[in-house]
């Protein structure tokens, strides 16, 4: 019994190549991410407007924040597929087993290094449930939800996508377990702590069981050309129903688009859906791209760009909590020596929390772009040694967390 428990955990090697597209596509979107952080803490305009209000912002800077909206449900329906990858590769014992493990050592990351991480408030005045947060619950839920049957974790994913607008009926507030639950809120913790849910975990574990099931046409052995077809179908429908449920303008849109004066106001308005907690139109306009982008990666040739982005995207979380320790002493350098003195940059409040006592602090658009240009080039030589230290030293199941 001992003897078949463990040949049953060793990896089959038919699935142990890795599919480019999923990589690539990973490393353009955590290098999206990084530029929203960047933004964040570098751009001028970050500390005292919101880069998507319609009567404030502009279309550059609108497209910046745009772009990133993409980021979460990219690592959500990834974290699926890769979930059913693994689950090929081992038992369901060992997947049920690693995604809870996993799943409560991204929890732990989240409260202790990354909420660190983006103020380095020793004090922890707030405490931030953000994307890193959401995966490691879902992938907890995960851990059970993979012992049923695939045609029923994709019913229940539907339900969910679909479905989850339906609870905005609800409005509980000051309930713990509804805002994990639902609804974005914010709770006072003791005298000086505030604890943030940003990430209500529904539907996003709808997203990523999504995933899982659609792992199976990401298998080595499944055809490429029909994985094209199927994704590229699949886009052009979400893409549609984005178009259909945000002209209606009802349900699936908790945050209704409006009328302004100007046509691109309007545009601004209507190509910026509810994202905390995500609405259906959200995830319709976000999935459907990602379906198209992923068949046009599946047929294009590798470039140089494309091997650039493999690297950061096979060590995506390695990056995340680099990047932002990283951006966050950088400003602490920048803030030094333009005079708002490197104490400014220790944070009681969230960054992007307005208005910001940083503001005045800060560069133009071409010039923050510019330096993350720079920062990701920085960031290249470090993915690419650790990255080929996990491919050198497989054995190493601590690395697997990485």
């Amino acid at each position: 019994m001992h003897k078949v428990s463990y040949i049953c955990r060793q990896p089959r090697l038919d699935f142990m190549k890795r599919i480019d597209s999923l990589d690539i596509l990973k490393g353009a979107i955590i290098v999206l991410m990084s530029l929203d952080h960047f933004r964040d803490y570098f751009h001028y305009e970050a500390f005292f407007s919101n880069p998507t209000d319609p009567e404030k912002t502009n279309s550059v800077t609108f497209f910046l924040r745009w772009i990133t909206h993409y980021c979460a449900p990219v690592f959500a329906f990834l974290a699926g597929i890769s979930a059913d990858i693994i689950g090929k590769k081992y038992d369901k014992t060992y997947l049920s087993k690693f995604l809870f493990s996993r799943g409560l050592w991204l929890v732990f990351v989240e409260i202790a290094i990354l909420n660190f991480g983006w103020r380095f408030d020793i004090e922890f005045n707030y405490i931030v449930f953000q994307v890193i947060w959401m995966l490691g619950i879902c992938m907890v839920l995960m851990s059970g939800l993979v012992w049923m049957k695939k045609r029923n974790i994709f019913i229940f994913s539907l339900v969910v996508i679909f479905g989850h607008n339906l609870l905005d009926l609800f409005n509980i507030s000051g309930n713990l377990f509804w805002a994990i639950f639902h609804q974005l809120e914010f709770f006072s913790i003791g005298d000086s702590t505030t604890l943030v849910i940003a990430y209500p975990i529904f539907p996003w574990i709808g997203l990523m069981s999504l995933g899982y099931f659609f792992g199976y046409y990401f298998r080595i052995d499944f055809s490429p050309e029909k994985r094209i077809k199927l994704l590229q179908t699949l886009g052009f429908c979400f893409i549609g129903g984005f178009f259909l449920v945000r002209i209606l303008n009802s349900y699936g849109n908790s945050k209704p688009w409006t009328h302004y004066e100007t046509f691109s106001q309007t545009l601004f308005s209507f190509m910026d859906p509810q994202k905390y907690p995500p609405s259906l139109s959200y995830l319709l306009m976000t999935l459907g791209p990602i379906f198209i982008l992923l068949s046009l990666l599946e047929t294009r040739k590798k470039t140089s760009l494309s091997k650039v982005l493999m690297v950061f995207g096979r060590v995506p979380f390695f990056f995340y909590i680099l990047h932002i320790y990283f951006i966050h002493l950088f400003a602490m350098l920048v803030a030094e020596i333009s005079g708002f003195g490197w104490r400014s940059m220790i944070l009681k409040d969230p960054i992007w929390m307005l208005p910001s006592k940083l503001e005045g602090f800060g560069f133009s658009t071409f010039v923050m772009l510019l330096l993350w240009v720079c920062f990701v080039i920085f960031m290249y030589p470090i993915c690419k040694k650790f990255g080929d230290y996990k491919i050198n030293n497989k054995k190493k199941k601590w690395l697997s967390y990485l």
